[in-house]
């Protein structure tokens, strides 16, 4: 029988009510309590929480090492109080196991109206009313392996600063297309979650267009691409090797030491033309054409929606060109961008381990493909219109590049003001 915690719609109860409806949750339930996860804050029954380790306002959930911080959140303790036993993998079930994905998402939605409790800490939610400036979403539908997760941390480095929120779009397996009732959801998330605005959503997702769904202020959406055998070759290395940003995590792949180059030797299926097609049905969308690998029809929507629905589409090999261009023209969430890229530490840039250059004989063999022919006339057609772009944008002078003052001005105002 899965675990049995009970998580109360609102967590400024005192700690004795909490554990008084936790305990009588299970019992309801039928269930056998028993401790779910360390980020939990309330466990059934493993024994009474503890004060003595606290203080005033915190409640040790003992042999997690979590705290219950009344009206706020879990909080990880230094230590839990001596002599208390902690549960291990051991003591649960293979279904107790096997619910950790539920478990999270549970988590999650916790997390969600716990922000939505702290702005309503006073009385009944109410409408908020946003300026102009502030009512903007921006939607980055990250591509894999595009130097998407350096991009990303420049955002979550000013988000504090430029006074914005970043959320990643997480969705199960990485399956970039949603079903039709997460679509709608996703779309009244976005809209709706006064709250979260101004909001930088990212996450590996295909192009969603707002506008069937009635919305009549769609959010801005913006993406980086890469040449599409580089971003393979980066993505088959990663399978295997990892980066410098989670070394230690455990990859799909590990163990497996060939090349890619003895992969196209060998005809392997990690590194088949098929796994080319990708930046296009990201572009494309959720259409099922999209998805059909070779298919023209997607190659011309992604096109159409790069150049209609898009604000502005980098490349990797000139990321920094395209920092530069949103701080220009997105100072509110992206001002101080370009300086944070040049001259930072850089931590938030990440590179794949192990990663070897093709040969140019798996590169010629792989460019026989139609496949590839059709994601690199995308990617030239992105290329060429950034740098249409960007020559709009700024000026060289002495080997740097500087953004464009105004260029335009009102003039011939009727009727005249008095």
């Amino acid at each position: 029988m899965a675990p049995c915690v009970y998580m109360p719609e609102t967590i400024k109860d005192p700690i004795d009510r909490v554990w008084g409806l936790c305990r009588r949750g299970c019992r309801q339930q039928g269930r056998q309590p028993w401790p779910v996860s360390s980020s939990v804050c309330v466990f059934c029954e493993i024994m009474r929480p503890r004060r003595d380790r606290c203080g005033k306002d915190k409640y040790s959930c003992s042999a997690s090492k979590w705290a219950f911080l009344k009206g706020q959140r879990c909080s990880k303790l230094l230590g839990a109080p001596a002599g208390l036993p902690v549960p291990s993998d051991g003591h649960l079930g293979r279904e107790e196991r096997s619910s950790s994905g539920a478990q999270k998402r549970a988590i999650a939605r916790h997390e969600v109206r716990e922000i939505e409790q702290r702005h309503t800490v006073d009385g009944p939610r109410q409408d908020v009313t946003l300026d102009e400036e502030d009512d903007v979403v921006i939607i980055y539908n990250r591509v894999p392996k595009t130097a998407s997760t350096s991009f990303t941390n420049i955002a979550y480095d000013l988000c504090a600063k430029n006074k914005y929120h970043v959320l990643h779009i997480n969705t199960t397996k990485n399956n970039p297309v949603m079903s039709l009732q997460d679509q709608v959801r996703f779309v009244k998330n976005v809209t709706s979650w006064k709250e979260m605005k101004p909001g930088f959503y990212h996450g590996h997702i295909s192009y969603l267009d707002f506008a069937k769904f009635g919305v009549k202020k769609k959010p801005i959406y913006i993406n980086v691409i890469r040449d599409p055998i580089e971003r393979l070759v980066s993505y088959y290395y990663f399978l295997r090797f990892g980066d410098d940003y989670r070394p230690g995590l455990r990859r799909r792949k590990q163990g497996d030491k060939k090349t890619f180059d003895e992969c196209v030797a060998a005809g392997g299926s990690d590194c088949a033309p098929e796994k080319l097609w990708l930046q296009i049905p990201f572009f494309c969308g959720h259409s099922s054409e999209c998805w059909n690998v070779g298919s023209r029809w997607a190659l011309e929507q992604a096109k159409y929606n790069l150049i209609n629905e898009y604000f502005l589409v980098g490349v990797t090999e000139e990321l920094e060109d395209f920092i530069m261009l949103l701080e220009a023209a997105l100072p509110r969430f992206f001002r101080g961008a370009t300086e944070l890229y040049r001259t930072g530490k850089k931590s938030h840039l990440r590179k794949t381990t192990e990663k070897k250059l093709p040969t140019k004989e798996t590169i010629a063999k792989l460019q026989q493909s139609e496949i590839w022919k059709m994601e690199n006339e995308f990617y030239e057609f992105a290329l060429e219109q950034f740098q249409f772009v960007r020559a709009h944008a700024v000026r060289e002078k002495d080997g740097e590049l500087y953004i464009l003052a105004q260029n335009f001005f009102y003039e011939k105002i009727y009727p005249k003001s008095n």
